[in-house]
């Protein structure tokens, strides 16, 4: 099904050479030919550091959210900026329902369309669209580059590099100011024959994810997907697959272009934004995955990660053994006092029954895989029981298409719930299932408490990943886990799927300023939306107390501050951080809290009782007092900054990892104005909340273009010297740190 060939080969006639072999028939050393990669001429085009080994790169387009781009523009807005310099697209499609907090999203979207028109943006009103299915629709083009507040930022169907970063990154963009990186990886995804019927993209992209993700094989790197088999796959399913990519760690995707594309955009009413991509014979790649499309089976993601996946085959043949699994994981990771109802008792006369379905967000709620979904049922009820099944349409073009064909009344006469253009179920704010229950999605993330339980209340329930396809079967067989593959019929997905787009909704509804900045607009903000707290900059020493240590092998953003109902506090910055490692560490507040309430004292009365207690010798007038968070591999999963800037609000400064899980969790650290630590076999330091590490002269360090540090490591009552690193800070990362945040620096 999926091969790996994990080190450089060439394309090459169709084939795939090992260097001895592309040598042999004259082909160019690898720096030469990188250049064939579709890749490298997207990154080129857009580049201007004029090296291609320092990327710096200036975007054509952005998007954020509700959750995000409040945040954002204060941030920039702090900085000095004046109008967007390039088109910003602000969506409301994670804080639309409006309902947890009192006015507090609402007032957030009456920001965002004052903005919008102030700077000069395009505002998209709550429940006409999810983010990435706008950006698709309306921006999306073969050669483009597109930034992104949300970690599905995938639009390399279309020819689109696109990256899902924090929110700092967009503000540098609104700064006229660039993104940079070193120069990726690139990684051939090549494609061969065609998906079986009842197999459908999410299918592809969880084998994608589970042969990928736990050895890291194209983290930080550029998918490049193509190969005969793109051709039998239509646009919706491109999009599917490329936008799960994300959870293979990937920086980033692209695909070859060709007429469907080119069908695709000419439907859109862009037609004349399409162009010819593929890779160049000779183009060197550094790993290949190849995937036979017709050997993919229905797929399940188990909890608690996507890339926990098994062909539903598989799994039913290994029920019991793989749902122990799952309840061990269930008790490591929320720490429960005693174990919660075994997922095994979901096992009835040898099925697996499952008690909700949901069809959504940018990867579900697609026009061809809910018209598969309303084939499948074909007007036959989900039933009256404990089952039941919802949809969200990706956009209002989708849902108005789905009801023109019939899909919609279909699906509804089946007993479908079908809702507006919203991405809760992604992140735990809509459809969340029943103490102990076990929801199958078509949807982005099974992390825990994506559902939106809240284990520390004793609630715990359960989502894994599925097709639309297998989601539908499932219903029609009354809630018995149901590949789609095992029905008597089974729709074909067609290679060219017949699409009529009707844009009517958006220019009904959606605010078009871009380039067209009115500076006398005054904003709008509600009681909620607070600036950012003022950072200090980087003292000569620090004195940093351990307020968390996280032994998991993975941390997610999730964890590092909660998705769902939290996300009303979004934009207060304060409010918000009440909420860090909430349901990680619920002491975590209290402990970070104590530490700069120190701070602050030091700053205004050094010589106080208490900052000589503290510091035990150290001068208070050059030595400050933080927090930091250790984590053997934090920052797996979503985009958003705050799960940096909690730990900024909170006084942290540092972080302390073996190795940091995403690029994106990284840079938020950096953008705070904390330093990214790394340490080998940090498990063997043993390291616990209330440890104590002294970092001398680290201003020095940070002014210059050390990398080392001894630093001492005061724990139970002794002390020690370790080696901690910050590897691969550009000059412009450091003095980011030692101004304190983005903010100070670009005041500076």
């Amino acid at each position: 099904m999926i091969s790996i060939t994990n080190s450089g080969m060439y394309y090459h006639d169709n084939q795939f050479l090992p260097a001895e072999a592309a040598s042999a028939i004259g082909l160019s050393e690898p720096a030469s030919a990188r250049t064939g990669t579709m890749a490298y001429q997207i990154l080129n085009a857009h580049n201007t550091s004029g090296s291609m080994e320092r990327l710096k790169l200036r975007f054509d387009a952005m998007a954020s959210h509700d959750i995000t781009y409040v945040g954002i523009i204060q941030t920039a807005r702090a900085s000095g900026m004046q109008s967007f310099p390039l088109p910003y697209v602000l969506t409301n499609c994670h804080n639309s329902l409006c309902a947890v907090g009192g006015t507090i999203n609402e007032d957030d979207h009456l920001f965002g369309l004052s903005a919008a028109q102030k700077y000069g943006g395009e505002f998209v009103p709550a429940h006409q669209a999810v983010i990435h299915q706008y950006m698709r629709e309306m921006y999306a083009a073969p050669g483009k580059m597109i930034l992104a507040s949300d970690s599905h930022t995938r639009y390399g169907a279309f020819g689109a590099l696109s990256i899902g970063e924090g929110g700092p990154e967009l503000a540098r963009q609104l700064l006229s100011k660039t993104y940079d990186i070193a120069y990726p990886k690139v990684v051939a995804v090549y494609l061969t024959g065609k998906p079986q019927p009842g197999v459908g993209p999410q299918d592809v992209a969880l084998a994608l994810i589970a042969a990928t993700f736990q050895d890291g094989i194209v983290k930080n790197s550029v998918m490049e997907f193509f190969g005969p088999g793109v051709a039998s796959l239509a646009m919706d399913y491109r999009s599917g697959i490329d936008v799960m990519t994300t959870e293979t760690a990937c920086l980033s995707s692209v695909w070859q272009t060709d007429e469907t594309v080119q069908e695709a955009l000419t439907a859109f009413g862009r037609g004349e934004a399409y162009k010819a991509m593929a890779p160049a014979d000779g183009a060197y790649y550094d790993a290949v995955i190849q995937v036979d499309l017709g050997k993919v089976e229905p797929m399940i993601a188990l909890p608690f990660h996507p890339s926990n996946a098994y062909p539903i085959r598989v799994f039913r043949e290994n029920m019991d053994d793989l749902l122990h699994a799952v309840d061990q994981e269930t008790m490591r990771q929320f720490d429960l006092p005693k174990p919660p109802k075994s997922l095994r008792e979901k096992i009835k006369n040898g099925q697996f029954v499952v008690d909700q379905g949901v069809i959504a967000g940018c990867s579900g709620g697609t026009y061809q895989n809910l018209l598969r979904a309303s084939e499948i049922l074909g007007h036959k009820p989900v039933g009256n029981g404990p089952f039941w099944l919802s949809a969200y349409p990706a956009s209002m073009p989708v849902m108005m298409e789905l009801t023109r064909v019939g899909a919609i009344p279909a699906l509804m006469a089946s007993g479908v719930s079908i809702r507006s253009c919203f991405c809760g179920p992604c992140f735990g704010a809509g459809d969340v299932p029943a103490n102990g229950a076990f929801s199958i999605r078509h949807s982005t993330r099974n992390f825990p408490n994506r559902e939106g339980s809240k284990p520390a209340e004793g609630q715990i329930s359960y989502v894994a990943l599925m097709d639309a396809r297998s989601i539908a079967a499932t219903a029609l067989n009354g809630g018995i886990l149901t590949a789609a593959t095992e029905l008597p019929e089974v729709p074909v997905d067609p290679p060219r799927q017949p699409y009529q787009f009707d844009c009517s909704a958006y220019d009904a509804r959606v605010y078009h300023g871009v380039n067209h900045p009115q500076p006398d607009t005054q904003l709008i903000f509600g009681p909620n939306i607070a600036d950012w707290p003022a950072q200090i900059a980087l003292p000569d020493h620090l004195l940093l107390t351990v307020a968390a240590a996280i032994y998991d092998p993975v941390t997610t953003t999730d964890e590092l501050i909660p998705s769902g109902e939290t996300s009303s506090f979004r934009s207060n910055p304060v409010k918000l951080a009440s909420f860090a490692l909430s349901r990680k560490d619920p002491a975590y507040v209290g402990r970070a809290q104590a530490i700069l309430d120190l701070e602050a004292l030091r700053r205004s009365n050094p010589d106080a009782p208490e900052v000589a207690e503290a510091l035990n010798g150290y001068d208070p007038r050059t030595t400050g007092l933080g927090s930091l968070v250790m984590a053997l591999k934090p920052g797996d999963g979503s985009a958003r900054e705050q799960a940096a800037s909690c730990q900024r609000v909170l006084g942290g400064v540092a972080n302390l990892a073996e190795e940091y899980a995403t690029k994106r969790y990284r840079s938020n650290v950096i953008n705070w104005g904390m330093l990214p630590f790394v340490a080998a076999e940090l498990s063997a330091q043993n390291i616990q909340p209330g440890d104590r590490i002294y970092l001398p002269n680290i201003r020095s360090l940070l002014e210059g273009d050390g990398e080392k540090i001894d630093a001492i490591l005061e724990q139970n009552g002794q002390s020690r010297t370790i080696s901690l690193s910050l590897p691969g800070l550009t000059r412009e990362e450091r003095d980011i740190i030692l101004a304190g945040c983005l903010i100070n620096y670009y005041a500076e």
